[in-house]
This record gives structure tokens, sequence and C-alpha cells, in this order.
């Protein structure tokens, strides 16, 4: 099983990044992805997950409307769009994979390396 996850990087707020989740190694239609994000010295919070087969959403209040995600089933990869992005963005962005669309990371059995991004002038 892997879960690769690529697109961070450093950008001014109010600017775009979108990242990619790349999964192989199990039956992605059975599962849901999640993205969550971890800053420095806090824990690790959901930002938004998708259940693959009915494309069910979920997204913490603080992203709603600024964020997207979505699921490319064809190609095993998920994407989180994130626009007007502000410094309290930063973190390490991490995908996982799970068989319930939760916002508990103890429910998902699979996690990414994790993929930096910053929000700075």
């Amino acid at each position: 099983v892997q879960l690769v996850e690529s697109g961070g990087g450093l950008v001014q707020p109010g600017g775009s990044l979108r990242l990619s989740c790349a999964a192989s190694g199990f039956t992605f239609d059975d599962y849901a992805i999640g993205w969550f994000r971890q800053a420095p010295g806090k824990g690790r919070e959901a930002v938004s997950c998708i259940a693959s087969y009915d494309h069910r959403t979920y997204y913490t209040d603080s992203v709603k409307g600024r964020f997207t995600i979505s699921s490319d089933n064809a190609n095993n990869t998920v994407y989180l769009q994130m626009n007007n992005l502000k410094p309290e963005d930063t973190a390490v962005y991490y995908c996982a994979a799970g068989l319930y669309k939760t916002a508990r990371a103890r429910t998902y059995d699979y996690w990414g390396q994790g993929t930096q991004v910053t929000v700075s002038s």
C-alpha cells in the first residue's frame, strides 16, 4: 500500500495550491481518502475527506468555501484544491485511506509521508 502526496510548497497569502494524493496497493473504490494537517506544536487536524465510492465530502469549517476535494477514480488519485490560502493554513498535509469517511484520524489505515504547505509573504 502506498499513498504519495505532492503539490506542496511556499505560497503568498491569497494564493492557491493543489495537492495530489496518488494511491496504490488497495482497492481505491472501496476506500475514503482524507486530508489531514499538522502545524508545529499542534495536533493533527482533519481538513477534508471524500468517499471514493459515492464522492460524498466533508470539510472542516475553517476551509469551507476555500478548499475543494475531488477524486479521480480512474487514476486512483485524490486532489485538494486550496484557494485563498491563509498563514494559518501552514502545516504538513497528509493524505490517508480508510474504509469510512470520517474526520477521526484513528479510523484511517494507511498514511502518506506528508507534504509541506507554507503560506507566507
